[in-house]
């Protein structure tokens, strides 16, 4: 009876973990792009703004403005284009667990 219990409740913290876990590569998946410029984990090396650390409400309207064309771009319009508003989220809460550097 204990080892069913014990049994239980460490699939239950694995399936919880695996569940998260798909959340956090979905979003870690999603801002593997943006490193080419800004840095892995958002933190650029220079001449690029940082994500790492970015308010989530600011990232999102950012990347909201650059999609409609309201904030000019060189090349974020495009990029931004890609996303979806729910993306959009993901790749907020992402950057802004991120640590600066």
């Amino acid at each position: 009876m204990i080892m069913s219990r014990t049994l239980l409740v460490v699939f239950g913290m694995l399936f919880c973990a695996a569940a998260q876990a798909d959340v956090d590569k979905h979003a870690r998946n999603l801002a593997a792009s943006c490193s080419a410029c800004h840095g892995t984990g958002g933190n650029s090396e220079g001449g690029m703004p940082v994500l790492a650390g970015l308010d989530k409400v600011l990232f999102v309207n950012q990347m909201k403005d650059f999609k409609s064309g309201a904030r000019p771009a060189t090349v974020m319009h495009q990029h931004a284009k890609g996303y979806t508003d729910e993306e959009f989220e993901l790749l907020a809460d992402f950057f802004s667990a991120q640590k600066r550097h």
